[in-house]
């Protein structure tokens, strides 16, 4: 996937830089603007909203503790993460390091403690896709690490909408941090939410998903109410480390001000 050089936006575009985006009414499904809206290409820790949906479907206990084992360490990225092999959390807990923080073991770990295991989730996930419409998206893993989930703009965006209707992914995915005690260290470990635009008081967000691999580029997906509309975006393959906020910021802006864009969505 190609990334656009950057664009100054205008009454017609935003101006956005991510080399994939799809914005959308929620409520209508007008498309307000697109670009390169059905190119399939990785994923990266979107995948994770998928993976909480699988979790709570199948009704476990949350208050169930579950730890993290050897085979939840990344060896395919080698990533770090400050939940040593050992930690034990609720189930409740692993869902919300892995939906705000982007905790890649504890993605893992929820995959792991299904009912079947790991294969039986990645069938559940791949399932899900199916039932809802993502006929061009496939998971390979709980934790978008592996390139190979791939997905494209206008099926993440459906899958957003599903997964905006679970009160949980909803209040995990916007929570601003979190902090418990180790039970190996003994020392109290925070956590904060990837998406910094979850922490300002001026946006309305309903659903945030931050992802980042070498493949994937820097992504974002969000529902957030701008203008009194529940808007959908997404935003695939930003290069720059600040550029997916940038964009999310421009998009809203646009939509704030752009008698086109009001135009081609008429409840904004």
């Amino acid at each position: 996937m190609n990334v656009s050089h950057a664009v100054a936006g205008s009454v017609e575009h935003p101006g956005v830089q991510s080399a994939g985006v799809l914005v959308m009414n929620e409520h209508t499904g007008e498309v307000v603007y697109q670009k390169s809206p059905d190119e399939v290409a990785p994923i990266a820790s979107i995948t994770k909203l998928m993976t909480a949906m699988v979790v709570l479907d199948a009704g476990l206990p949350m208050n169930e503790l579950l730890t993290i084992g050897p085979e939840d360490v990344d060896l395919l990225k080698n990533t770090s993460s400050r939940l040593g092999v050992g930690t034990s959390l609720t189930r409740a807990e692993m869902l919300l390091l892995a939906l705000m923080s982007s905790e890649n073991r504890a993605a893992s770990a929820l995959s792991r403690h299904y009912p079947g295991g790991q294969v039986a989730f990645l069938k559940r996930m791949n399932d899900k896709a199916r039932e809802l419409g993502m006929v061009h998206s496939r998971f390979f893993d709980a934790t978008g690490l592996t390139p190979n989930n791939v997905s494209t703009p206008r099926e993440l965006a459906r899958m957003v909408v599903a997964a905006r209707q679970y009160p949980e992914i909803h209040h995990f995915t916007t929570s601003s941090e979190y902090s418990f005690v180790s039970n190996i260290s003994g020392r109290e470990l925070q956590f904060r939410n990837t998406n910094p635009l979850v922490r300002e008081g001026d946006w309305n967000i309903g659903l945030s998903k931050t992802g980042y691999t070498n493949e994937a580029g820097r992504c974002l997906v969000m529902q957030a109410t701008i203008n009194g509309s529940p808007v959908v975006m997404v935003l695939l393959d930003s290069a720059g480390k600040y550029t997916r906020i940038g964009d999310a910021t421009r998009v809203r802006k646009w939509l704030e001000t752009s008698p086109y864009a009001r135009l081609h969505a008429s409840t904004f």
